[in-house]
Formats: C-alpha cells, sequence, structure tokens
C-alpha cells in the first residue's frame, strides 16, 4: 500500500507523474471540465491542527475529482478513545484514504503502519510534502521548467524548507536556506537528503544578500510557526535581518519570484509591498495548493486512470 509521509515515499518519476497529473487536472478544469476521476470515493481529513489551505483544498479538490471527504477533529477521539490498531483499522473500513495534519510526524507514521488505507501527511513537526508540491508546481508555471532553479529560502529549517530541500534534490534544483545561525536544517534529515540524492546542491548560509543574488525564486514563511509561541520573542530578533523586504528584493534578479506558504505576519517576515507586488505568486501558490493534491489523490487511488491520460 502506497502511503505519502514524505517525499521520500516517492521516486523521482512518481513525482513527476504526480505533477503531470496535476497540470493535466488544471487545464481540463480552466476549460470547464471536471473528470470524475474519483467517483464515489472518501477521504477523511484528520486534523490536530487548525487549517486553511490543506482543509479547503483537499476537501474543493476530492468534490471536482468527484469523490467526498469528511473533516475528523477531536471528536473522534484520534490517540484517547481507543486503542491505535482499532481505531486506523476501523476507519480503513469506512474511507479510501486519509489525510493527517498533525503535530508529531510520528502519529503519521503510527497510521500507515497498519496499513488500513493510503496516508497522506497534510503536515506534521519533521516535514510538509504536499505544500513542496505545490511550490514546485508554481515555479514550473513561473519558468516553464523548475530543472536548474535556484530556491532560496528565507527563515528557519522548518518543516516546510526541509520538505523544500529534499524536492529541489529530486528535480534538480539549487536550494540554499538564508537563516541566523542555529535555525539550520535538521542535521539527519539533510544527511538522509544528500545520502538519497549526492549530486543535490543544498547551501545554508547567513549572508541572505549574497543569497538572493542568483535567486529564481525567494520564499519565506513565519518566524514563530504554531507550537512555537513561547519562542516568539527571542525569534523576531534573531530574525531581524532576515525580513524579505523591498531592500533584499533589490538585491536579487529582477525576474525573482517571490513565494509564501501562508499564513503571513505582514510587516515581519514580508513586508506587504513584496507579498502584494508583481514579482509575487503567493496567491497562485496557494491556489495550486489544490492542483498539486488533486494530481496526487488520483495517482494513490485510481493509478490506471493516470496511466490512460497523461
Amino acid at each position: 500500500m502506497k502511503h505519502l509521509l514524505s517525499l521520500f515515499d516517492l521516486t523521482v518519476e512518481d513525482l513527476q507523474r504526480i505533477l503531470a497529473t496535476a497540470s493535466h487536472l488544471k487545464d481540463r478544469l480552466h476549460k470547464g471540465d471536471r473528470p470524475p476521476v474519483l467517483e464515489r470515493r472518501v477521504l477523511a481529513l484528520l486534523f490536530e491542527k487548525p487549517s486553511l489551505r490543506t482543509r479547503v483544498s483537499f476537501e474543493t479538490g476530492m468534490a471536482q475529482l468527484g469523490g467526498s471527504s469528511l473533516f475528523l477533529g477531536e471528536d473522534v477521539g484520534w490517540g484517547k478513545r481507543e486503542s491505535p490498531s482499532d481505531f486506523t483499522n476501523v476507519l480503513g473500513q469506512f474511507v479510501d484514504a486519509v489525510v493527517c495534519r498533525t503535530k508529531k510526524h510520528d502519529r503519521a507514521t503510527q497510521l500507515a503502519h497498519y496499513n488500513a488505507m493510503p496516508v497522506i501527511n497534510g503536515l506534521t513537526d519533521l516535514c510538509h510534502p504536499c505544500q513542496a508540491m505545490a511550490d514546485v508546481l508554481t515555479i514550473r508555471e513561473a519558468f516553464g521548467s523548475e530543472e536548474g532553479k535556484h530556491l532560496v529560502f528565507v527563515g528557519d529549517g522548518n518543516n516546510v524548507s526541509s520538505s523544500l530541500a529534499l524536492i529541489c534534490a529530486m528535480l534538480k534544483m539549487k536550494f540554499t536556506l538564508a537563516c541566523p545561525e542555529n535555525y539550520e536544517l535538521d542535521s539527519d534529515w539533510l544527511c538522509r537528503v544528500l545520502e538519497k540524492y549526492p549530486e543535490a546542491t543544498i547551501d545554508q548560509t547567513c549572508n541572505v544578500d549574497q543569497a538572493v543574488s542568483t535567486a529564481d525564486a525567494i520564499y519565506t514563511d513565519v518566524w514563530t510557526s504554531m507550537g512555537q509561541e513561547e519562542e516568539s520573542a527571542i525569534r523576531r530578533k534573531a530574525f531581524s535581518d532576515f525580513q524579505v523586504n523591498e531592500s533584499l528584493m533589490s538585491k536579487a534578479p529582477d525576474h525573482a519570484r517571490v513565494l509564501h506558504c501562508l499564513p503571513a505576519v505582514r510587516g515581519e517576515e514580508i513586508t506587504d509591498g513584496v507579498i502584494d507586488s508583481d514579482q509575487s505568486d503567493v496567491i497562485s501558490q496557494a491556489g495550486n495548493r489544490m492542483h498539486a493534491q488533486k494530481g496526487l489523490l488520483a495517482w494513490l487511488l485510481n493509478p490506471q486512470w493516470v496511466d490512460q491520460n497523461i
């Protein structure tokens, strides 16, 4: 049974297939065509964290593919009322797949352990694979191809940047993390990426001006993620020189695009003038969450249709 707990679960060929399917379905949607690829399929959304993009994009995408979805909050008692095996195996009797958005990655891994249904990581503390696929789809649309492009993430080595480092390695993109000292990528994760993709170009630097000087895309995220609220004052001070603002953008190539996974704290990690500028692809990037996930769902739940149409 296939799961997507991280992008390590995909081969490069799998990833390219998903992205191609996403583009195909997006083109058809823009022409008013919504093929019932997942007719009568049911997707469960098992969430411990609040969500706008992940929840709405999966629910809407599933509906556009002819299926349906169920949002499961704390009331279902995940990890509380019954054993993990009972909970997971019973859920697998009802749904075709589950999207898990949880505070700890181990919770998603535990769901997948029983192979009761395909498990999709909708965000954990370790990584955010669905976001990374949408980001690459956005870069592909902006430049025609992502290969050889330089993505600079201005922020910390969080779950988003970790997934971006991996997807860049898979697709032959250069990745740079521009961050303060002590906020680098997790060393175990980075070693795993480089072990699997030894030719990858992944850099980390405190010199943000130098990093963006060759950037094709400049990406940022909030300085304080959910669960880190107690660190907000310390982080605000540490990242004060790492704001994506007009001054920083003046040091980047004119063609550089701006990305942000949202929600944004405007005036903190990014200014209004940048996020609302003509260089910003932030809104289309958010929209591509749905399109990338539609490609993933079709590939995961109806591979025969993908083989026949892509």
